[in-house]
């Protein structure tokens, strides 16, 4: 290893597993799966690290996935000269591959890699399959990223010029002679490494090409074929088929496996650098190679029982699982009989024939369960083991859970298959069970879980149903439905919020335009907040708090086409969102707590019913989610006190037709989009039309755009939010720095979503200034009274004109009003004023900001008692406020 790499390295692993130096060794650092301190590694060839509790833990990494930036930029450090012009390839086989270049001087050249859709051009090592015809493979030395006309990416670590099927690539010099055993691998840099540790290797190139035109050149002498192709699903696939195909040719063959470890693939020239390519080790993946290979369970149990020795095992052939067990008695009488004939068998030999004789091997299940991982709802203090059963002849795969509960009982791990996999049935006992279990979750591996979909900040990274994305990257989920985001391993085990996200090629980019024109700069606005609320945990840890969208309006203004249409942009169609009031409390919080920078939509929550059973949503319960805090808490399903407050950790949206009635802390946290049927024209129908019936695939990759681009986006928040947030509070119609903050930070998403969808400039300007005008209402809306609270005092002034002579003031105080509301109606009526509806005033004189409101309570009334034919005090309900200052 390069000295200066290594010493990143060193520093590196001190720094991050707080390892200490002992001469040779780093040791004592702490292990990330099982957190003791074991982890050690050699100090001057860091390849490895390891953890010493092999029984117990036995994890282990390479620094080439601990640290993939280490070995990258080969092309800016190690350029090519006329007088070596192979630099650039020679540092990355040294100090990527862990090859010396002097032992393999003349197996490839350096050449260069270009596309015209590539991200950027670099050179490779180039190894000639026939030179004669230009055929050749080339190993990228660094990902070339490549956009296709469509718009979807290719990431190209290879190329090839020329066809190679049937051709295989041989190293220079390498000579396959009669009886010499060759391994058939995949790659140029797998056949160098076990070439480079005694054993003769040629590349196949890829799984699927059979070299059938190089092998028919051998044919009949006498070559040991092992085919050793990757350790996934295609390589064990074509393991099998090639093996049998070059057979029935004829040909001497046996197979060779390298076992996964934490379920990843290991290649042959990890093997090498990791030295693990010694006599001892290389038997063991003949042996593996071998079971799989083998031609029938009994086979199969055979070579199992000749390498273990254990008189009783479970294993897999063909999907199924099998048992089998030897009859110690049997056998040694078996094994006696036989040393006495004159068959002249080896004692090896002997030992087989017996355990045939003797052997019982039964069937215990029509299928294969595989325990992949271990998963725990640490909150709840649930767990589960996450398994794939799979069916012989291609049957679908079904993955699933099972409990603690459910794999200690064989009847209880049998009703549990039959439910979860169809026909899926298990026979065996307990005991085959525990040995079933046991040796299928030692060491299992720990999937990290979330309750919600959306952003984990804790893993800094979005955990959507199909997709992840972390730090601009996006990670589909892989074959055992989790994430692998660089070091985590992640998933979400909500089912219930389902996002399709669309890909590029079937993007409809100008979908802005039509916002635009069915709804102006109100629309854009929208989308501006939309767009925030992917980003709402990342701004509230820099603000520490993230507006509420309020879109109200004239019934038919289009508030629920606008709404259903951004929710299409995040992979949801027919939505439009939540009624508070037509759900439970614990229905509400669940509601808020199970997604993470994504909307929560609460549509018709204004009650117009003035009823004893009429229900309405407080909307003061949300004035802690403008912070991300938990607006409700719910007691634990255990025998303790403890309670659970999940943080709020998404961003509300009201829709609905009436405003808003709250108090001033909660008005001061929203930021309010009033929508009429003014802008109507048959441009603006069109437009809406058209949004209606585009499909979430034409809109959802907006979502991943979006999100992708989270370090932009928080750049614009973080730097331009403070510079609107000042110019907002110097008008000198804005006094709240709450609503200049929200408004600001409105403004700076405004400036992101420009720059992530290609708005054009005046339309930014123009959406810039429709927000700092919805500040300024708001400004206005949060001193002013409520319409109906203000035709309410002007009716009552008009009335009430004479102090001395109330008729509508029961108060005594001179600093209070009385007001009994069905008093105010019937005397209303007779001066012949219009008056708002008795519901609404109930609803709305709480907010009263003119005369601030107090209480409802019995008042002796001044009015009931004036005149001599009111000499009896009378009491009367009132509605108390105080005076105007």
């Amino acid at each position: 290893m390069r000295y200066d790499i290594q010493q990143d390295i060193v520093k590196r692993l001190i720094s991050d597993y707080a390892m200490k130096e002992n001469g040779d060794w780093l040791q004592q650092g702490t292990c990330p799966s099982c957190g003791k301190k074991e982890l050690f590694t050699r100090t001057e060839s860091p390849w490895l690290v390891k953890c010493g509790r092999e029984n117990k833990c036995g994890w282990e990494g390479h620094v080439k996935e601990l640290y993939p930036d280490a070995f990258e930029n080969f092309n800016q450090r190690f350029v090519a000269t006329h007088e070596n012009p192979t630099a650039t390839a020679d540092a990355y086989l040294r100090y990527a591959r862990g090859i010396d270049p002097l032992r393999v001087k003349g197996w490839y050249r350096q050449g260069n890699f270009w596309h015209p859709n590539g991200n950027k051009g670099t050179a490779t090592v180039r190894f000639d399959i026939d030179r004669s015809h230009d055929i050749y493979m080339e190993r990228l030395i660094e990902e070339v990223t490549i956009t296709e006309e469509s718009g979807d990416q290719d990431c190209r670590k290879a190329h090839f010029n020329g066809s190679h099927r049937g051709l295989w690539w041989q190293p220079p010099g390498v000579m396959i002679e009669e009886n010499d055993r060759v391994w058939l691998v995949e790659g140029c840099l797998d056949a160098i490494a076990l070439n480079l540790n005694g054993e003769k290797a040629i590349a196949t190139l890829s799984c699927v090409n059979y070299p059938e035109t190089k092998l028919a050149e051998f044919k009949g002498k006498r070559i040991n074929w092992v085919w050793a192709l990757d350790n996934d699903k295609a390589g064990r696939r074509y393991i099998k088929r090639w093996a049998e195909r070059s057979q029935k040719e004829g040909h001497t063959i046996s197979a060779a496996l390298i076992p996964q470890h934490d379920n990843r693939k290991t290649d042959w020239n990890d093997c090498h650098i990791n030295q693990r390519l010694n006599t001892n080790d290389l038997d063991n993946y003949l042996y593996q190679g071998s079971l799989l290979i083998a031609k029938s369970p009994l086979d199969k149990a055979l070579k199992i029982w000749q390498r273990k020795g254990r008189n009783g095992f479970c294993f897999d052939f063909d999907n199924r699982m099998y048992w089998f067990s030897l009859d110690i008695e049997k056998f040694t009488k078996a094994a006696e009989e036989l040393r006495s004939s004159d068959e002249g068998l080896t004692e090896e030999q002997i030992k087989t024939h017996a355990a045939e004789q003797s052997g019982a091997l039964t069937e215990i299940a029509n299928c294969k369960p595989t325990f992949l991982y271990y998963q725990s709802n640490t909150i709840t203090d649930e767990s589960w083991y996450y398994c794939r059963v799979e069916f012989p002849h291609g049957g679908r795969t079904i993955k699933n859970t099972f409990t603690g509960g459910q794999v200690a009982a064989a009847s209880e791990f049998k009703k549990r298959l039959l439910s979860i996999a169809p026909g899926g049935l298990f026979t065996g006992t307990s005991k085959q069970l525990d040995w079933l279990v046991k040796h299928h979750i030692h060491n299992i591996k720990v999937v990290d879980t979330i309750d919600f979909v959306g952003y984990s900040k804790e893993h800094h990274a979005y955990v959507f149903n199909d997709l992840a994305i972390s730090q601009g990257k996006a990670y589909p989920i892989n074959d055992e439905d989790f994430f692998e985001v660089g070091k985590l391993a992640v998933k979400s085990l909500n089912k219930g919020f389902q996002l399709q996200i669309g890909n590029h090629s079937e993007y409809k980019k100008d979908w802005p335009q039509l916002v635009y024109q069915a709804f102006g700069p109100k629309g854009l606005v929208a989308i501006s907040f939309w767009l925030g609320s992917l980003f709402s945990e990342q701004i509230r840890a820099i603000h520490k708090s993230y507006p509420f969208l309020e879109i109200v309006g004239e019934p038919g203004a289009g508030k629920t086409t606008l709404v259903e249409f951004m929710w299409k942009l995040l992979g949801k169609a027919d939505e439009e969102g939540f009624d508070p009031s037509k759900a439970t409390a614990a229905a509400v919080s669940r509601k808020f707590s199970q997604v993470s920078n994504l909307p929560v939509v609460l549509i018709e929550a204004d009650r117009e019913e003035d009823t004893a059973k009429a229900k309405k949503f407080d909307w003061d319960e949300l004035k802690t989610a403008y912070n991300g805090r938990a607006s409700r808490a719910r007691g634990m399903k255990n025998s303790g006190n403890e309670t659970y407050e999940p943080p709020f950790r998404g961003a509300i949206v009201i829709t609905q037709n009436a405003e808003v009635s709250a108090s001033e802390a909660i008005l001061q946290r929203i930021t309010q989009l009033y929508f009429d049927k003014g802008r109507h024209s048959r441009e603006s129908k069109s437009a809406t039309d058209e949004m209606n019936v585009l499909p979430v695939k034409n809109l959802s990759y907006f979502l991943r755009q979006v999100t992708m681009a989270e370090a932009r986006v928080m750049d614009f928040v973080a730097t331009n939010t403070p510079i609107y947030e000042d110019h907002l509070l110097s008008l000198k119609d804005i006094h709240s720095v709450r609503i200049a903050k929200n408004h600001a930070q409105l403004m700076s998403l405004t400036d992101a979503m420009s720059e992530v969808l290609g708005l054009p400039d005046n339309q930014r300007d123009e959406v810039i200034d429709c927000i700092q005008d919805l500040a300024i209402s708001r400004q206005r809306a949060i001193v002013a009274d409520h319409p109906v609270v203000q035709q309410f005092w002007e009716t009552y002034e008009y009335i009430n004109n004479d102090e001395d002579e109330p008729v509508l003031n029961h108060s005594r105080n001179r600093e209070l009003i009385a007001v009994n509301l069905n008093h105010f109606v019937r005397v209303a009526n007779e001066f012949k004023q219009q008056i708002p509806l008795l519901t609404d005033l109930k609803k709305y004189l709480k907010t009263s900001k003119s005369r601030k409101f107090q209480s409802i309570k019995p008042v002796n009334s001044a009015i009931e008692t004036r005149g001599e034919s009111y000499s009896q005090p009378k009491t009367v309900k009132c509605w108390l406020f105080t005076k105007e200052t």
